[in-house]
C-alpha cells in the first residue's frame, strides 16, 4: 500500500512538473570511465527546467559540461544518473533506437558545421528528416519547400552547398531542424563559422522563429551570442553556476 501510495505522489508530481514544461532534467549525471578506475564526471548533479516558448542560452567554458548538457537534452547521450523528461515523456531510460525516433520527432538540431550533404540540393538536405520517418514524396517536398520558404530561401532549393554562402547554408540548416515542426530547436554555436554580419543575420532568424513560438535552446561561450536569449544558463565544472533572465531580456521587460 506505502509503494502504491509513493509511486502515486511520483506520478502526480511527474504530471504536473511536464504540463508546464518542455524540458526537466533531474539531477543528472554524466560520468566517463577513463580506465584505470579512473572516471571524469562530465556533469554533477545539474537539474534543470526550461519552459515551452522560452529562449534559453547554456554557456560555460571548454570543459564546463555544456555539451555534455546539449547531448543529453539532444538524445544523443543518456545519462549515468538522473533522470530527463522531453515534452512529458522520461526519455532518460529509453534504449538508442527509442531515442532516435524522439530526436527525429521531437528535436531540430543546428550546427556550428551546418552537416549538409555536399552532393544534394538544399531542397534534399531539407527533406531528409522527412525520409527517415517515412513521410510520402509529394507531402515531403512540400514542407521541405515551405520551410526553405520561412527562412528566406525560396530562390535557392536547388542550390547545393557549395552554391551557397555560409550564412545561406546555415538557415538551409534551421530550415531542416523545423521541417518536423520540434518541440524544440538545439543549436550548437550556430555562428561559430560565420563573420560578424551573418551572425547578427542568423541571430535576428532564431528571433523570428522564437516569435512564432518555437523553443529554443543555444549552446555557445560567446556572450554576445547568448545575449540574444531571453534566460542565460551558465555551467562550469559540471553544476549550474547562475541561471538568470539575459541582460536583453530585461531591457526588454
Amino acid at each position: 500500500m506505502a509503494l502504491n501510495t509513493v509511486s502515486a505522489e511520483v506520478e502526480s508530481h511527474e504530471a504536473s512538473t511536464q504540463a508546464s514544461d518542455v524540458i526537466v532534467v533531474d539531477d543528472l549525471w554524466r560520468t566517463y570511465d577513463m580506465g584505470s578506475e579512473q572516471q571524469v564526471h562530465a556533469l554533477r548533479g545539474v537539474s534543470l527546467k526550461i519552459r515551452h516558448n522560452e529562449y534559453v542560452a547554456i554557456m560555460g567554458p571548454s570543459g564546463s559540461g555544456k555539451s555534455t548538457l546539449m547531448n543529453l537534452i539532444g538524445c544523443l547521450d543518456t545519462p549515468s544518473k538522473g533522470k530527463y523528461w522531453l515534452n512529458g515523456q522520461l526519455v532518460s531510460e529509453l534504449d538508442d533506437d527509442q531515442l532516435a525516433r524522439i530526436r527525429n520527432k521531437e528535436i531540430g538540431f543546428v550546427f556550428q558545421t551546418f552537416n549538409l550533404l555536399a552532393r544534394a540540393t538544399s531542397l534534399h538536405n531539407v527533406e531528409l528528416p522527412l525520409i527517415y520517418n517515412g513521410t510520402p514524396a509529394a507531402e515531403r517536398i512540400e514542407r521541405a519547400r515551405q520551410a526553405l520558404t520561412n527562412v528566406g530561401l525560396e530562390s535557392r532549393m536547388l542550390h547545393k552547398p557549395n552554391e551557397l554562402s555560409g550564412g545561406q547554408r546555415q538557415r538551409v540548416a534551421i530550415a531542416r531542424a523545423l521541417v518536423n515542426k520540434p518541440s524544440i530547436i538545439l543549436a550548437d554555436e550556430p555562428t561559430g563559422n560565420l563573420d560578424s554580419k551573418t551572425g547578427v543575420e542568423i541571430m535576428t532568424l532564431f528571433d523570428q522563429l522564437h516569435a512564432k513560438g518555437n523553443t529554443i535552446v543555444l549552446v555557445t561561450h560567446e556572450p554576445d551570442i547568448a545575449e540574444y536569449a531571453h534566460r542565460v544558463v551558465h555551467i562550469r565544472d559540471g553544476q549550474i553556476f547562475s541561471d538568470e533572465p539575459s541582460k536583453r531580456f530585461r531591457k526588454l521587460s
